[in-house]
This record gives C-alpha cells, structure tokens and sequence, in this order.
C-alpha cells in the first residue's frame, strides 16, 4: 500500500477509532448494521495523494466540497467536482488525489457495515447532488458534524448507537436525493409531492381527484398515471390512506368520540369510518384506541 499525503492541511480534522472500539462495533446489535472506522475533513487538500492496490478494508466515502480531485477505482477514472461525492468498495484496488490547480476539500469517511447493501447502487459510481435552492447543503453537514462530534465525546455505546443512526440518516441523504431535499422545500416540488402537501392540508375537506389534479395543474387521467408511477397507489388511494393516518393520531391523542373524528375526516358515518379503518390497520377504531392510547 502506497500512501502520500502532505504534512497536513490547516484546518483539517480526523478521528480514527480504536481497534477494540471497531470489534465492538462490529458485535453490537445496534453499530454492527453501519459504523464508522475513520472520519475527517480535509480543507483545500493541496497534494492530497492516496493508493492501496489491494484496496482498504473499509468502503470509503468521499464527498467533495469544493474544488476538484480525482478517482481511480479498478482502472476507470472519476473525476469528482463541488457537490459529488463517491463511495469505493471495500477490498478492491483505488487511488485518489487533489487536482494541482484547484485541490478540492472533501469530508470523507472510512464505514462498515452489515447493510451496506442498502446503498449498493450508489456505491462504485459518481453521487451527483447538484446544486439548487433546495440542496439542504447545511442540513447533510450538520449530520457529519453530529457523527464526528459525538466521537471526539468518547466512545461510550450510546455516544457508538447513536452515530450509527446519524451514519445511516447522512448517506441516506446521498440515497435519496429528492426526499431529502422535499422535508423543507416547496419551490423546486414536483408534482406528486405538491399534490401530497395538498392532500395533507384537506384531510378535514371533502376533495375529489379533479381537486387534486387541478390543483397541480394536470388533467386527471394524466396526474393519477404520474401518480400512480411514482407512488404506486391512486392518488384517491393514497389520500385515504393519510385520512386513516390522521385518525389513527386522533385516537390516541385526543379525547374525540369515533363518531367525532369520522365526521370530522369526511366519513358518512361512524361504521362507513369503521369499514375503512380495519382494511387499512386490521383492526377496528376502537380496538386501536384501546391498544394504544
């Protein structure tokens, strides 16, 4: 294994844990599904140089801040600018660097896991999360700082379970693009989310599916196939499924009669309510009330 690197980099932070706090990790029920093994951040990396021809132990995530730099995995050539990232495979030979003329900064972990499958197919490949109002830039490095700090806090099985969750909530954000981005924005919402924003405001209304499609700017038969597409269920389906949703938080957090809250969400009445109720929980409003409020 060759490693070069330069004498350090001014701000440039890291941890690596210890072996025996690895080997925990790697047993308990809770880190063992995804932990980290090594985690920094490398400001303006100047000269930043690594290559293990048999590659590392570890998978290794490398999200570029700013700047440029390169990845070389299994022969083919990466180039990595502001806002990618990329994850290597574990045991599979690698090289990486910081361009010469505008060296990125990259926050990088070193992670293992059982369920590193999850993300098998964002693994191996450019993860390009572009730039928009909506990027919650802000939001995804408060997670790595969440992780990095609670490690610097000592490595007590709490402070170990808990930056595994944080782990999995920070490269979930990579996975999952658009779902992300959607917990805070409107502006850039596509059409099915806005149309579930709306159903969600009109769960007490009585609204149809030209409601719904009108409202997102499409013809019915047209927004139920893209609804259809994107969420598997018919957007009629789908709001109903909320309604149940919401009655389920009215049962057990407030003191409404079934009768109140089937009126309030819509219902011709209390057994019609009933009716919908148990095809969706399998139980009747007032077995759900009584088993959990």
């Amino acid at each position: 294994m060759i490693e070069k690197i330069a004498e350090g980099f001014k701000g440039e932070k890291a941890i690596i844990l210890p072996y025996n706090i690895r080997s925990y990790q790697a047993l308990n029920n809770v880190t063992r599904q995804l932990y980290v093994t090594h985690i920094g951040y490398y400001p303006r990396a100047k000269y930043h140089f690594r290559e293990r021809k048999s590659g590392a132990n570890q998978y290794i995530f490398i999200f570029c801040e700013e700047g440029k730099g390169w990845i070389v995995h299994n022969g083919e050539r990466f180039n990595l600018s502001r806002n990618q990232a990329f994850i290597i495979p574990q045991n599979e030979s690698h090289s990486y660097g910081a361009d010469n003329a505008n060296p990125w900064s990259i926050y990088w972990i070193h992670l293992l896991g059982e369920r590193m499958d999850i993300f098998s197919s964002i693994i191996g490949k450019i993860i390009d999360t572009r730039d928009s109002d909506s990027s919650r830039y802000g939001d995804r490095f408060l997670l790595f700082e969440e992780i990095f700090q609670n490690l610097e806090m000592g490595y007590s099985p709490e402070n170990l379970e808990y930056t595994s969750f944080c782990l999995m909530h920070f490269l979930a954000s990579v996975k999952y693009l658009s779902q992300f981005r959607e917990i805070k924005s409107v502006k850039e919402i596509d059409a099915v989310q806005k149309s579930i924003l709306y159903m969600k405001e009109n769960l007490e209304n009585k609204i149809t599916l030209n409601d719904i499609a009108q409202h997102v700017g499409y013809s019915p038969s047209h927004f139920g196939n893209l609804f259809v597409e994107e969420t598997s269920y018919s957007p009629i389906d789908y709001y109903n499924q909320l309604k149940i949703q919401r009655a389920c938080s009215y049962l057990q957090f407030s003191d409404l009669k079934i009768k109140e809250i089937a009126f309030r969400l819509g219902y011709f009445d209390p057994f019609h309510f009933s009716k919908a109720f148990k095809k969706e929980m399998d139980i009747t409003p007032k077995e759900y009330r009584r088993k959990y409020k």
